[in-house]
């Protein structure tokens, strides 16, 4: 043990510096999350449904929370219940067992309701499709508003899409 110490205090500590962010793609961040303050005036809102998805969506949903993005830090928040929401966010195929609980979610969601459909699954059926499983798109069971492609779709396309429903909103949500 004293060995490793020892060798552990000659050596240092080893580690390459930081990776130097992409500093456009953290001021267009930082931009959208202003713009969605000035429309709403106040935070949003958001209950995120899985419909069946494999979560690679989820996994860049979850990345929206971390300190390079920081959404919650400018009022951007997640809730648990659909009741609480301005604004569903919806990933995956929907699965026949979810579609009656992602029409529930629905409408338990307080007028305006705004739906966002995310990843190529979301949008389309993706490689699933319809079929006996599944319902395909989202669009299928409820209505969509906006639609984010990518399989799954990066971070910030996740923020352009909640920026782009907020904006063609005609009430804003509150």
């Amino acid at each position: 043990m004293w060995r490793i110490l020892r060798q552990i205090t000659r050596q240092g500590i080893c580690s390459e510096a930081p990776p130097e962010g992409n500093a456009a793609a953290r001021g267009e961040g930082a931009r959208i999350q202003h713009e969605l303050l000035t429309i709403l005036g106040q935070a949003l809102s958001i209950r995120q449904v899985d419909a069946g998805s494999c979560n690679g969506c989820e996994l860049e949903i979850n990345a929206l929370n971390n300190p390079y993005y920081n959404i919650e830090g400018l009022g951007i928040r997640f809730v648990a219940s659909p009741r609480h929401a301005d604004l569903l966010l919806v990933t995956g195929p929907v699965s026949r067992n979810m579609a009656l609980a992602l029409q529930r979610t629905y409408d338990a969601t307080p007028a305006p309701k705004l739906v966002v459909a995310v990843g190529d699954c979301g949008c389309n059926g993706g490689i699933f499709g319809e079929s006996y499983a599944s319902c395909g798109r989202v669009a299928n069971v409820i209505p969509v508003d906006v639609t984010v492609a990518g399989c799954p779709p990066a971070p910030i396309d996740i923020l352009r899409g909640i920026l782009t429903a907020v904006r063609r909103c005609p009430v804003a949500p509150g």
